[in-house]
Order: structure tokens, then sequence, then C-alpha cells
């Protein structure tokens, strides 16, 4: 009998604590689909799901009430084009991250921005390459769901592939093997294969690159032909994955249209011709504004005033050609061109792009989810994933309050609480 209860009592101890429920006042709930916040409601958590959200939710018997005057809650946040391998480039350039800096560090410096991105209120981030660094986002995903780190929710597209000879890094002697930032295919069997090479790595996602240029200096032209697109598209969805296709010249977004993708990334060089295309196969944008004003402060020494650049102004007219066709909108940085953590600048450029806040903070949420076919998460509905944000102000009027994050649960646990 003592052996038995020492057993059961290892047996406990090993088990992890069931949470009591946790009943949340906020000032003002914003649940993901509707653009006007809920005055008034509070949302329960039991376990790791949401229990139940309204005006009128009373505590269980042993649960912990978490008042938050003044506050909005929401559903948690998705970054929908990331890059945790990569850090900014005014602090190093591209090459040098893919040719000098150990994986070992690339990977340390990840684990940090991975939760830098989670305090950020980001509780779920596709990941779309990387550049360089193989199969260590599949790694660190692992880590992540494991409990060994905090971090999002991943979605991994690993290597990404591109044309052989269109991508980098370049500039070395001609016929000399030099590292690449993304996995280089020639012909349809080779792009079929590397799709599933990739998917038997544990790639969630892939992506390819239908455009890019050729040569420094060069403008971007396409570089997969039709055939490989189709070839590798049809074989991602066989395999269950989503397929996001990097195109910035009107041909290359055209070609991932016809290959069925499930967004495009950048679209700045997109006409009224492509974006009606992509409306009406429901393929998604993700504009990446963030990134477009990244580097025209980096490099074109724009210091946020108007008019901005050419390169940014291209960008913003892409998107509202997009908004204007009715093309799903995904909200996505581009992060890791610049700082983990502060994804919303990303939603900011949106707002002053011409999207109204509310609709950028629907794209934030259950739009991303909806284009990710992540149906259990992106809302405040009971039945969902317990994950949620708490920020000081009302981001359905100014997306900046975003930045102001009181309170992050991620599958019904509280991992950062702020002070006011």
């Amino acid at each position: 009998m003592r052996r038995l209860i020492l057993i059961l009592s290892a047996l406990l101890l090993a088990s992890p604590a069931i949470a009591d429920p946790i009943l949340l006042r906020p000032a003002r709930v914003f649940d993901g689909v509707n653009p006007q916040p809920h005055q008034g409601w509070s949302v329960l958590v039991d376990g790791d799901k949401i229990e139940a959200a309204g005006p009128n939710v009373a505590a269980p018997a042993g649960a912990k009430v978490i008042e938050l005057p003044g506050a909005t809650l929401l559903p948690g946040m998705i970054e929908g084009h990331s890059h945790l391998f990569l850090h900014p480039y005014n602090e190093t350039l591209w090459d040098d991250q893919v040719l000098h800096e150990p994986l070992a560090l690339r990977t340390a410096r990840a684990v940090v921005s991975a939760e830098r991105t989670l305090d950020a209120g980001f509780t779920t981030e596709r990941d779309l390459g990387t550049e360089g660094a193989g199969f260590a986002d599949v790694g660190l995903k692992q880590a992540i769901d494991q409990g060994i780190v905090p971090g999002p929710r991943l979605l991994v597209a690993t290597k990404a592939i591109v044309a052989r000879g269109a991508y980098g890094p370049k500039g070395y002697e001609p016929g000399v093997p030099i590292p690449q930032g993304a996995q280089e295919v020639a012909g349809a069997d080779e792009t079929i294969r590397a799709v599933r090479d990739q998917v038997a790595g544990g790639a969630t996602i892939i992506k390819f690159y239908a455009d890019y240029h050729w040569g420094k200096g060069e403008p971007s032209r396409p570089t997969l032909s039709q055939a490989e697109l189709d070839a590798g598209v049809a074989a991602a969805h066989d395999a269950g994955r989503l397929v996001a296709v990097h195109a910035t010249t009107a041909e290359g977004m055209m070609r991932a249209v016809r290959a069925g993708a499930d967004t495009i990334e950048h679209g700045y060089g997109g006409t009224e011709a492509v974006f009606k295309a992509m409306a009406a196969k429901g393929i998604a944008l993700c504009p990446t504004l963030g990134a477009s004003e990244a580097y025209a402060r980096y490099f074109q020494h724009w210091n946020g005033q108007e008019p901005a650049p050419e390169s940014v102004q291209e960008n913003r007219r892409s998107f509202r050609l997009a908004m204007k066709a009715h093309v799903p909108i995904c909200m996505g940085g581009d992060v890791g061109v610049f700082t983990h953590g502060e994804n919303w600048l990303e939603m900011e450029a949106m707002q002053h792009a011409g999207m109204p806040a509310a609709q950028v903070m629907i794209a934030a949420t259950s739009g991303n989810a909806r284009i990710l076919h992540l149906a259990d998460r992106g809302a405040v509905r009971p039945g969902l994933l317990a994950d949620l944000v708490v920020v000081d102000g009302d981001p359905t009027r100014d997306v900046s309050a975003v930045r102001n994050v009181l309170l992050v649960i991620k599958g019904g646990a509280i991992v950062r609480r702020n002070q006011r």
C-alpha cells in the first residue's frame, strides 16, 4: 500500500496542474469578426478553450477574475509573413546573415525573437523561410510546442523554393558553390522533389519565388516557369500544404494565380487585371508594407516624413488596388526585415495606406485565420482556442493601441501580464 501511495503521489506531481477558470472583464471585446467592439462583455476561459463570451457571463466557483477597465480584449493576433531567422538589415546585411552568422547564433536569436513576438500579442505566426538556416524553423516549432521555449504557434516553410541561379547570395567567383538562402530547382521534376523534401523535413507551408532579380541592379523578372509553378503547387496541395508565392511583377503574380497559389506575397507590381484574377480565385495578398518602409529607411535614408519614396508609394498603390478589387488581405509585414516584436508596424502602415482600423484588426485575427485555414482560432467565440490579448485603448479606432499590451494568454495560460 505504501508503494502504491508513493507511485500515485509521483504521478500527481508529474501531471500538469489543471488551471482554475479565468474570467476576464475588459471595457470592451473585439471579437475578431465584427468591426464594432462589444461594450461590457466578459470572457470566460476554462482550460485551453474559450468557455463563454457575452454581457452576462458569471464567474464559476474558484474562477480567477481579472478586471481590465478601459482595455480591449481581442483574439490573439496572427502574423502572416515573418522570418524569425533574420534580423533587421541595418544591423547586419542579408548576405552576411546567410553566409557568416553561425546556425547556433541564428537559432538563439530566433528563440528570443519568437518570445518577443508572443509578448507583442501575436499568438500564431507564419514563418516564410529560414533564409539559409535550413530546417531550423522546424526545430524551433517543436521546442515551442513542447513548452521548452515560449513563442507563438508556428507555421513553417523551411527553405523556400527558387529558380536555379536566381537567388542569393551572389557576387562571388562564377562556378564556386555558395550557400544559398533557399532551395534551388530547375524543371518540374526538381520542383516536385523539393516540395516533397521540405514536407518530409517538417514544412507546414510551401513557399515559392515566382520572380526575382537575376543580377545586381536588374529589375525583378519571372524566374520559375509556369510549368514549374504548376507542378510545385500541385505537389504541395497534394501533401495538404498551403502555398505562398513571392511575386512582385505582374507576370510573376499571374503565374502564381494560374498555378493556384493560396497567398501572394508583396505584389508591388500588381495591376487591376491581376487583382481581379486573384479576387476571382480567392487568393489573398500579403502586402508587406512594413518591409518596404523599412527598406526605405535603411537604404534610401527616409526619415518617415511624407511624401514617402516611390518604392513605398508603389506598394501603397498596389495595396489600394487590391482592396478596391476585394482581394482578401493577409496581415503580414515580412518581419525580420524589421524588428520582431514590432509586428504592429505593418498594421499601422495598412491603416496609414487607407484600410480602416477595424478592418486591419479583422485582417490580423479572423482574416488571417480564414486565409491560413486555422478554424480553431482568430475570434472570440466559445469552443475556440483561448489565445487572447488585452490592450490599453481601442485598436478598432487606432491600431496603434496594440502597441500597449497588458495581457497575453496562449492556450488558456497567461504568458505575459503588464501593470498599467
